[in-house]
C-alpha cells in the first residue's frame, strides 16, 4: 500500500502536469486567453481535489452504513464514477459559464472536453507513476525475482 507521503506526491505531480496540459491545450482549443484558462484550470482543480475528498467520505459512510463495507462491485463503481462527475458537474460548469460569459451549454461541451481529457490523461499518468514510482511490497518482489 501507498505511504502519505507517496500519495501526496501522486497528487501533486498529476495535478501540476495536468494543468500544465490542459491549460494550454484548452486556451488554443476552446480560443480563450491563456490568463482566462488558467485561473479556470486552477479552480477547476481545487475544486476537484475538494469534491474527491468530501465526496468519498459521504461515499464510504454511506456504504458502511448501508452494507457495513466500503469494498465496492463493479455496478458500486459504476455509480461512484457517475455520481462523482455529476456532482463535480453541478460545481464547474456554472463557474465556468460565469467566469469566461458563455452560455451553461458550451461551459458543458468545455467540461466534458475536461473530463476526456482527464480520463485519458489519469489512465496514463498513473500507468507510468506505478513504473516509476513502484509500491514497496512490488518493489522488494521484483528484486526477489
Amino acid at each position: 500500500m501507498r505511504t502519505t507521503r507517496d500519495r501526496l506526491r501522486h497528487v501533486i505531480l498529476f495535478e501540476v502536469i495536468g494543468l500544465a496540459l490542459v491549460t494550454p491545450l484548452g486556451a488554443w482549443v476552446f480560443g480563450i486567453p491563456p490568463v482566462d484558462m488558467s485561473a479556470v484550470t486552477i479552480v477547476g482543480s481545487l475544486i476537484a481535489m475538494a469534491w474527491n475528498y468530501i465526496y468519498n467520505v459521504v461515499f464510504d459512510t454511506a456504504m458502511l452504513c448501508t452494507r457495513g463495507t466500503t469494498r465496492k462491485t463493479a455496478p458500486l463503481r459504476v455509480l461512484h464514477a457517475i455520481l462523482f462527475e455529476g456532482g463535480l458537474l453541478l460545481f464547474v460548469v456554472p463557474l465556468i459559464s460565469a467566469f469566461l460569459g458563455i452560455t451553461l451549454w458550451v461551459a458543458l461541451m468545455m467540461d466534458v472536453a475536461f473530463a476526456s481529457f482527464y480520463l485519458v490523461y489519469a489512465l496514463v499518468f498513473n500507468w507510468l507513476y506505478d513504473m516509476v514510482f513502484p509500491i514497496r511490497e512490488e518493489r522488494s518482489s521484483r528484486a526477489e525475482s
